[in-house]
């Protein structure tokens, strides 16, 4: 598919704030199932981008701005090629020894209950560790419905309540693959529905590690599949925190207010 993003950010200030620092995941890398053809990244405040390679190898940009400031607009735009590989990950740039995507976050975290539930799964599973984990990915999407309203939910609460965030039904995928001893990675980017081109949140999924053979697959508990042409990937890291696409601090006294609005369309052959 050939699919064109715009992600758009506002932020309108109360009262002008003083100062903005953020950091920006925004921007995807090639692959062997995506070729970036364009892309760019316009803030609204005069500023000037820092592009530096953060430790997991994504793309980030940073910037400053002094104020006063009433409103900062940021906007990532451009068009990816993707092709179907079945989820299965190709030609990235791997900068961290598979062991660090065995470690437990605040976010991710195994409960007794966790751990019942992966170990549950697994037992029931006639097959390698690729079955296991489609049959949790399959689990995990019958038993918690998606409700983007929901508060932020730990693994344990999430089986418990039956309903999460996008981010936490991908926080308990990596919860219950740690605890089988599968590296496990959170991925954020962009899935394109063509009934609902319009959203308002940046979509996660779960990358797994299957040996040297297949390496990186991809499993979206929220969908119940592996990622196809309809995925577009931009960061990785061990939870939703690593790889949120825009993190810093605006100094300000007063509200403030943040839309955000991600528009996807089929802009037609490669």
């Amino acid at each position: 598919m050939r699919l064109a993003v715009t992600h758009e950010t506002v932020y309108r200030f109360e009262n002008p704030a003083v100062r903005a620092i953020q950091t920006l995941r925004l921007t995807p890398r090639n692959t062997e199932a995506q070729l970036v053809q364009n892309w760019r990244i316009d803030v609204s405040q005069d500023c000037r981008l820092s592009p530096v390679e953060d430790a997991f190898g994504n793309l980030t940009n940073s910037f400053s701005i002094d104020g006063p400031i009433d409103e900062l607009s940021i906007v990532a735009s451009g068009v990816v090629v993707t092709e179907d590989t079945a989820g299965v990950l190709h030609g990235t740039r791997e900068r961290l020894p598979l062991a660090v995507y065995c470690r437990v976050t605040d976010r991710t975290r195994a409960e007794a209950a966790v751990r019942e539930f992966a170990h549950s799964v697994a037992a029931a599973c006639e097959g390698g560790r690729l079955t296991v984990l489609h049959a949790l990915m399959g689990q995990i999407h019958e038993r918690v419905e998606i409700d983007p309203e929901a508060p932020e939910r730990l693994p344990d609460a999430v089986l418990a309540k039956g309903a999460a965030t996008n981010a936490d039904v991908t926080h308990l995928f990596l919860a219950a693959a740690r605890v089988l001893d599968i590296p496990a990675r959170c991925i954020s980017g962009h899935l394109y529905d063509p009934e609902a081109t319009e959203t308002a949140a940046i979509h996660t999924w779960a990358e797994a590690h299957l040996g040297d053979q297949l390496g990186w697959v991809g499993f979206d508990a929220t969908a119940n599949m592996c990622p196809t042409d309809r995925w577009i990937r931009i960061a990785n890291g061990l939870d939703a925190l690593d790889v949120a696409p825009i993190r810093g601090f605006r100094t300000f006294a007063g509200a403030e207010h943040m839309t955000t609005r991600i528009t996807l369309r089929d802009v037609g052959p490669a």
